[in-house]
C-alpha cells in the first residue's frame, strides 16, 4: 500500500556522500522540525530524470526555497557514488542526493517501481512535500517516463 497525503513517514536510514566521504542520513535528521520537499526518480543519469525532473529542481531552488522549504532532496535506489556523481555532474549544490540502494525505503513508502531493464527495484517517479515528517502533498506519475505532475512547477503551485 502507497503513503497518502497525512501519513507520518517510516523509519529509514539514507546514504550519502559527504566531504569527509560516505556518511548515513536518517529520516529523523532530515525530516524533524523541517519543511522538505523530497522526489523520487527512477534512476540517476536515465533520460527524463536528468534532461527534465531534475533540472527543474536545480533551476528552481531558490525559489522553492523562499517559500519555507529547508531541504530539496532527490531519491533514487542508485548507490552514493553514483548519486555524488549525479549531483557533480549537474552541478546540483542546493540538493541533497539520497541514496537508497537496496529501495528499502521505497518499498516501504510503497512506491517501488518493478523494471526489468534496471534488474531490481527502482523508485517509481514522485514528488512529496513533507513538514516535520508529515507528508502534505503527494503525487506520483502514472509511468517512469512521464513528468507531468511531480516536477518543480507542481511543487511550487502545492507550495
Amino acid at each position: 500500500m502507497s503513503i497518502k497525503v497525512g501519513d507520518t513517514l517510516p523509519e529509514a536510514t539514507f546514504k550519502i556522500k559527504t566531504a569527509d566521504g560516505p556518511a548515513e542520513l536518517t529520516t529523523k535528521a532530515l525530516f524533524e522540525g523541517k519543511t522538505v520537499v523530497l522526489f523520487g526518480v527512477p534512476g540517476a543519469f536515465t533520460p527524463t530524470c536528468h534532461m527534465n525532473h531534475l533540472p527543474g529542481f536545480v533551476e528552481h531552488a531558490d525559489t522553492i526555497k523562499a517559500k519555507g522549504v529547508d531541504t530539496i532532496a532527490v531519491l533514487a535506489a542508485n548507490d552514493l557514488f553514483v548519486m555524488d556523481a549525479w549531483s557533480k555532474s549537474t552541478k546540483a549544490d542546493a540538493l541533497t542526493f539520497l541514496s537508497d540502494p537496496s529501495a528499502d525505503f521505497i518499498k516501504a513508502i510503497g512506491l517501488g517501481l518493478d523494471a526489468p531493464i534496471f534488474g531490481a527495484t527502482r523508485s517509481q517517479r514522485f514528488a512529496l512535500i513533507v513538514k516535520d515528517g508529515e507528508i502534505t502533498f503527494l503525487s506520483v506519475e502514472d509511468a517512469p517516463g512521464d513528468l507531468k505532475s511531480t516536477g518543480a512547477a507542481s511543487i511550487l503551485e502545492a507550495l
